[in-house]
């Protein structure tokens, strides 16, 4: 099951296993915290998950709900990692894994198919010059090479229904943008929360959901600081994380 340079770690707070290679693509902290963040239906409902990484999103998920899961990955390298992942926690009968551009989905799956759409995407612009290496499986994850925030947040438009819920998580710096776009695409912002490494440091991570065609109003959490002293985990940090 595991390719070379491959490795099998847990999940923070779960039984679960991840395939991961350090040469390719790990999940970050920002994947945990999406999937802990994210408001998901109990028992039933059709999520998706796009931009899926090696699939720690969609594996976290799983232990909240009971509904379907799709992920979705444009890598073949990584949507065949998150397979072999869910194969690894007998997981198939839950989660769908699918090879394929997300602007693509739309017109794959049709409108208003999904309850609840996630997604951890490329953070930054691509750079006027941008050195692509033997690592574009990093560069791609990074950078809107292959998609763009407004790619993201129409085709996640499309694909949820009314009162479907979108959360991502992105960076602070493009909070404007977020904003803008949601509510040209008809997702009324309505949960944020800003992530900050430690209290004297400025926030680095943005979650935010929205409702489709939700009514206006939007509620800021609490900020959520991940260490306090030396490198130990705040209280709620260590909550958020491993879903305690």
């Amino acid at each position: 099951m595991l390719q070379e340079n491959e490795r099998v770690d847990y999940l923070p707070g779960s039984p679960l296993q991840i395939i991961q290679s350090p040469e390719i693509f790990n999940f970050s902290l920002d994947a945990v915290l999406l999937a802990r963040f994210a408001y998901l239906p109990i028992q039933k409902g059709r999520i998706l998950d796009l931009c899926t990484g090696s699939g720690a999103v969609p594996l976290l998920v799983s232990e909240r709900t009971k509904g379907h899961i799709t992920a979705v990955d444009i890598q073949p390298i990584l949507a065949d990692m998150t397979k072999r992942s869910v194969a690894l926690n007998h997981l198939a009968d839950q989660i769908d894994v699918i090879e394929g551009n997300l602007k693509d989905m739309p017109s794959r799956f049709g409108h208003g198919i999904f309850d609840i759409v996630t997604c951890n995407p490329p953070y930054f612009p691509v750079p006027e010059v941008l050195h692509r290496n033997e690592r574009d499986t990093l560069a791609i994850a990074r950078h809107e090479i292959e998609c763009t925030l407004e790619d993201v947040v129409q085709s996640s438009s499309q694909l949820l229904r009314a009162g479907g819920k979108f959360a991502m998580v992105h960076r602070p710096e493009r909070l404007v943008s977020i904003l803008d776009t949601m509510q040209r695409y008809r997702l009324a912002p309505k949960r944020m929360q800003l992530v900050y490494p430690r209290a004297n440091k400025d926030a680095n991570t943005l979650l935010i959901e929205g409702t489709k065609d939700g009514k206006p109003g939007l509620t800021i959490l609490p900020p959520l600081f991940i260490y306090g002293e030396g490198n130990a985990y705040t209280e709620e940090a260590h909550r958020q994380i491993y879903g305690e």
